[in-house]
């Protein structure tokens, strides 16, 4: 069974370098384990999905640039993750304030080429249906 996903979980992305963190704002939120649950709402960037060290993508400005100004030498450059739709699919068969809650099989996806997935739910006390 897939876990409610909370604040603290361990993200990754297929294009960044580096783990990061799902923060969930204490807002209206329903608690597990004493952090607030996540919704498949809580994908905003730099809020909810901060950024995941270097980004390896060809599809990112930044890469494209860092990499010309390598002499064309594939180079990494910083992440700024640019999440445009919620996670999906989500825990369809629990809300949280009206909005599907967010299950560790959930997944969004970066408009330069990444997918981002939870590694850690950051909680194993409660499952999802």
């Amino acid at each position: 069974m897939p876990k409610q996903v909370v604040s603290t979980a361990v993200l990754k992305c297929s294009q960044g370098l580096s783990p990061s963190s799902l923060v969930v704002l204490p807002v209206d939120r329903t608690f597990v384990e004493k952090k607030p649950a996540a919704t498949i709402m809580d994908h905003v960037p730099m809020v909810n999905i901060l950024p995941f060290g270097l980004c390896n993508s060809s599809a990112n400005p930044a890469v494209i640039a860092a990499t010309a100004a390598a002499s064309g030498v594939h180079t990494p450059a910083p992440c700024i993750p640019v999440v445009p739709a919620p996670w999906t699919p989500g825990g369809v068969t629990v809300t949280i304030g009206k909005k599907i809650a967010l299950d560790d099989r959930s997944k969004c996806f970066c408009t330069w080429a990444g997918t981002i997935s939870v590694t850690s739910p950051a909680q194993t006390s409660d499952n999802i249906p």
